[in-house]
């Protein structure tokens, strides 16, 4: 993932509850064609449109023409980019928190030893 220039569109297209709500009905049920996809989402037809383009632009989202139907599919490659990227934080923040551990775990004993 080009971190430099995509995150910010990449969590933009994440943050929209009906962009967020598309992607877990196609992690559930897999492929599905637009109008299916559209289905639950009272909204017009170029209004679901914008929102599986921004989602296409972002990465996560490919579609593809099968028969008279265009197919939504994840591009879950996009996801183990993104998956990288919250891991490199998490491995971060694990470290400080251990540091501080550490530190609040010797300053308790320094305590300890001065109280006796």
């Amino acid at each position: 993932m080009n971190t430099q220039t995509n995150l910010p569109e990449v969590f933009g297209a994440l943050a929209d509850p009906t962009r967020f709500a598309i992607i877990e009905r196609l992690l559930k049920e897999g492929d599905l064609p637009v109008g299916q996809l559209a289905e639950p989402f009272k909204m017009s037809a170029p209004a679901i449109s914008r929102h599986i383009k921004l989602l296409e632009n972002a990465g996560f989202i490919e579609r593809r023409i099968e028969k008279q139907w265009r197919v939504c599919a994840l591009k879950k490659e996009r996801f183990a980019d993104l998956h990288q990227w919250i891991e490199r934080y998490r491995t971060f923040w694990n470290t400080s928190f251990d540091r501080l551990e550490a530190l609040l775990d010797k300053q308790q004993g320094e305590d300890d030893d001065s109280s006796r």
